[in-house]
């Protein structure tokens, strides 16, 4: 019974096994490989790369031609063992069949093949752009009329396909690897932040991370010159607005060193006399102001900083009512973190830890700042700070003392400035 027909038989179940074992080792490797690092190799050089990137590029149509290739040769495979067995045992070769197949696809052509894939998901790929590129080529007819009909069925079903679309964005992709990593120890929480705030810049409004006018230092253009003086030596800050008559009515920008030259030519230069400083007008010094509306995003805003060179823009609403400020250096905060020198007021850490081990918090700091220094997730969806979100909640102002919980966390009002919650005590439930 050991005929030529028997290992002629036997060869190709074996050399169908091998090509399942390559069917479902390039598919995992394929699916399983980083496109960020295959454009890497290829830019370096890589025509395999190249060709796992072009074949990836179609998800769908791989899966398909992968897929179709090994239930080919897995059923093949399977039908000759069964004919096999059956010549060689009789009518327990089907049962026998089974077994023996079973165990030798589980092994040799799943978990073997896989494995290796899965370890070495790029190299892999590199490997078997070209014959996989081949046989996606050969099937396309095939592949392209399942295609029609699977999505005709769940068509029936309501349900729609779109080839080109994502599972995940690019984005989402690089903030899980991110978070990921942290979690295993491999990025820093510093590193981490800082890349997810690059990539949160376009997705953020200005309105989100401005000062709000009512924290806005402003000059009066009618100011006696000498209190100007004073007031710009005194203020922590290089530029301020210039206001006349009313503090919405914004009429130029002044820089302290231009007050400082304009004064000093005046006290001390050439022309100088003992009224010079009496005759100053600080709206020959003040530049042009610069608005910028409130949903402008924080990637524009920082490329119109660069592009005009300028650091200092007042944000308006949609009636052109001034809400707040914002300065270049609000933006790089949002990526490298607070960023203080030795004028800054507020060089100290924004939270601070209670003896009850409470959180205790500014009520204007941002909730995006908070979860940033705390690994927390309050929602900043309804209210971009810590206060605008307990009123939210509260659907109410609420007094010194009050106490809510919500999202997780116990927050106790600690200070309040008329309607302004200045102060909060958090800590998670």
């Amino acid at each position: 019974m050991l005929d030529a027909a028997f290992w002629i038989t036997a060869g190709a179940i074996l050399f169908l096994l091998v090509l399942s074992g390559f069917f479902s080792g390039s598919e995992t490797a394929l699916t399983a490989a980083s496109r960020g690092k295959l454009r890497a190799q290829a830019d370096k050089g890589s025509r395999g790369a190249e060709r796992a990137l072009q074949i990836t590029e179609d998800n769908e149509r791989l899966i398909g031609s992968v897929l179709l290739g090994n239930n080919l040769v897995n059923i093949l495979a399977a039908s000759l063992a069964t004919a096999l067995f059956t010549r060689v045992f009789g009518e327990s070769g089907v049962a026998l069949a089974t077994l023996v197949m079973t165990l030798l696809v589980l092994i040799f052509a799943e978990v073997l093949p896989k494995t290796y894939a899965i370890t070495n998901a790029e190299a892999a790929a590199s490997l078997v752009s070209r014959p996989i590129q081949f046989v996606v080529t050969v099937f396309a007819p095939v592949v392209s009329a399942v295609r029609w009909f699977v999505r005709g069925v769940l068509r029936v079903f309501g349900v729609r396909t779109d080839p080109d679309s994502q599972i995940l964005a690019v984005r989402e992709e690089i903030a899980g690897a991110l978070y990921l990593g942290h979690s295993e120890g491999v990025v820093e929480k510093e590193d981490r932040d800082r890349i997810l705030g690059a990539l949160d810049l376009g997705e953020r409004a200005v309105e989100e991370i401005m000062l709000h006018r009512s924290n806005i230092e402003m000059i009066d253009a009618d100011t006696d010159p000498e209190e100007l003086l004073r007031q710009c030596l005194e203020s922590s800050h290089t530029r301020l607005p210039v206001f006349k008559d009313d503090p919405d009515n914004i009429v130029g920008v002044v820089h302290a060193k231009d007050l400082l030259r304009a004064m000093h030519k005046l006290m001390f230069g050439p022309d100088a006399s003992a009224k010079g400083l009496a005759d100053f007008n600080i709206l020959d010094v003040a530049m042009a102001p610069y608005f910028v509306p409130d949903t402008t995003t924080l990637d524009d805003q920082m490329r119109q900083f660069l592009r005009r060179r300028t650091h200092f823009a007042l944000v308006v609403d949609e009636y052109g009512s001034l809400e707040g400020l914002i300065t270049l250096e609000d933006i790089l905060e949002e990526i490298v973190g607070e960023i203080t020198d030795e004028f800054d007021p507020d060089a100290d850490h924004p939270i601070q830890r209670s003896k009850d081990n409470q959180f205790l918090v500014e009520g204007a700091m941002t909730i995006r700042d908070l979860n940033r220094a705390t690994d927390w997730s309050l929602p900043d969806d309804e209210a971009n700070t810590v206060a605008g979100l307990v009123i939210h909640e509260a659907q109410m102002i609420p007094e010194v003392g009050q106490v809510f919980s919500f999202h997780g966390f116990r927050f106790e009002v600690t200070g309040r400035d008329g309607n302004r919650i200045t102060k909060l005590k958090i800590r998670p439930l």
